[in-house]
């Protein structure tokens, strides 16, 4: 439940006033889909003068107990939350305990969240042994949010057992705007839709941070993606994310912050806002931010009691850059092999022969990606020509796709069109094949084989076999390619 701040009516109107006079400021200058525009920070010569703050500096500013911060300032930093899983949690404990003791305990066994989700259905001991070390610790130190699963023949036999860490940390109300939310995982980034500083960090600062609470971290300048337009019906945001990347490449955003806004960004339901802000490291960037508004709040309405305070840029705050959008003008996109920032049109590829698609993951496998390939393949009508392999990212994101019906099909659930276009039937939740993982793991390329996937990473061995292709794309595309075996615009099946 948000802080009085929040749904204080007269707050709302003075964050609006802000956002309109922050947007005058801006050039409404539109070159193409995107252009950037640079802003230099202003140079103070007298007095201690309070300069505006983005987003981000104001959250680390707040976390760091300093009235002011500015890019290059390196501050001690107060962690909200710390979230690790079962690949780098037992590095991160094993360098707690060296560094503090064996006996020693965590800084707050409630703000530690532990999530169990990458090597999990598998027979390798090894990954086995991940998942009982993240067992034994959150036993020893009595972490209260530790989603266990013991029972790998059925995850359904689990109940504490969630899936996808950043699906499942929204999911269970760990993401509120104004904190500071770290992961050993380079898409802890994903948060980042909440409004809030989410991003990844090793083993050595996890260690860290379960002794202290603390981490010291460099602030990041901002780039500001200004996204307005209507959002045609046959794009998703995982087409604008590709279409950033591949302007900026996957260095243009090295440790920077992306911040989003605009009217198409405030169009975003939450799931689509974490696609967004999830593959911000695919651009280099140290983190995504996404302002907190009514879509934000009322998806945090009954899942989490914590109060929060959101904060948002002052209308006199400098970014490094700017870049503005017409998503009107934009098309249906793809990251072909072996780079995310390896743009192409995709109905350019169409004549590329897929072997495989994959649908799944941090980035597509949440309730809307599902539904958003259902979508296409009722308006088909056709069945799949190729092996389409579908992995919910969380047990709820499992339960959705078997109860919830998909809009204009009668009542038919997800599962029933997947059933009835001839897919895979739906795996048990987890990251699956998105990075290869052990060689029985579910829909992993063993082969050298061409794959459309809605995941976030296309580099060579990322699915597996390091001969493999993958085409990285949209929930729409990659269900729209699996109907026809090719590459294929799903404009051919989106009237």
């Amino acid at each position: 439940m948000a802080s009085s701040l929040v749904s204080s009516p007269t707050s709302s109107f003075l964050r609006k006033i802000a956002f309109h006079k922050c947007k005058k400021q801006v050039s409404k200058k539109i070159v193409s889909v995107m252009a950037p525009q640079q802003s230099e920070r202003k140079t103070y010569t007298t007095g201690s003068v309070k300069t505006g703050m983005t987003m981000t500096e104001k959250i680390l500013a707040r976390a760091s107990e300093k009235q002011q911060l500015n890019p290059g300032d390196n501050v001690w930093v107060n962690v909200d939350i710390l979230m690790t899983h079962d690949v780098c949690g037992p590095g991160s404990i094993g360098i707690f305990k060296k560094e503090f003791g064996e006996k020693a305990k965590v800084w707050d066994r409630e703000k530690i969240v532990i999530i169990p989700d990458h090597y999990i259905f598998t027979s390798d001991e090894r990954a086995n042994r991940n998942v009982d070390i993240l067992r034994d610790f959150c036993g020893e130190q009595n972490i209260k949010y530790f989603y266990d699963i013991k029972d790998l023949s059925n995850f359904k036999a689990n109940p504490d057992y969630k899936g996808v860490c950043h699906v499942a940390l929204a999911q269970e109300g760990h993401c509120r705007p104004g904190e500071v939310l770290l992961g050993t995982d380079s898409h802890t980034c994903t948060a980042g839709a909440f409004g809030q500083f989410a991003t990844g960090i090793g083993n050595t600062d996890a260690g860290f941070v379960l002794g202290t609470g603390k981490v010291l971290l460099k602030v990041p300048p901002t780039l500001r993606f200004v996204m307005d337009g209507e959002m045609p019906h046959y794009l998703l945001a995982k087409d604008l994310i590709l279409q950033i990347i591949g302007e900026i490449s996957v260095a243009g955003a090295t440790y920077k912050s992306m911040e989003f806004v605009g009217t198409t960004v405030e169009s975003l339901n939450m799931e689509e806002r974490m696609t967004l802000c999830n593959m911000v490291v695919e651009a280099g960037g140290k983190n995504g931010v996404v302002p907190a508004d009514s879509t934000t709040f009322k998806y945090l309405e009954d899942k989490t009691s914590v109060p929060y305070e959101p904060v948002y840029s002052d209308a006199q705050a400098s970014f490094l850059s700017e870049y503005r959008f017409d998503i009107s003008k934009l098309e249906p996109l793809v990251a072909k092999p072996h780079s995310p920032d390896n743009r192409a049109l995709a109905r350019e590829c169409k004549d590329v022969k897929i072997d495989r698609v994959y649908i799944g993951s941090c980035t597509g496998g949440k309730t809307e990606d599902f539904l958003a390939a259902a979508k296409v393949f009722l308006a088909s009508g056709k069945k799949v020509k190729v092996p389409t392999f579908l992995v919910p990212a969380t047990q709820k994101v499992w339960m959705d796709i078997y109860t919830l019906p998909v809009p204009g099909s009668g009542g038919k659930t997800c599962s029933q069109i997947f059933e009835e276009a001839g897919c895979d039937t739906p795996a048990s939740p987890s990251c699956g094949a998105c990075l290869g993982g052990p060689k029985d793991t579910y829909a992993r390329m063993n082969e050298p084989k061409v794959c459309v996937s809605t995941t976030n990473r296309n580099f060579p061995g990322r699915m597996g076999h390091k001969e493999g292709q993958i085409y990285l794309a949209s929930p729409y595309t990659a269900a729209a390619s699996a109907l026809t075996s090719y590459v294929t615009d799903p404009r051919e099946f989106l009237c």
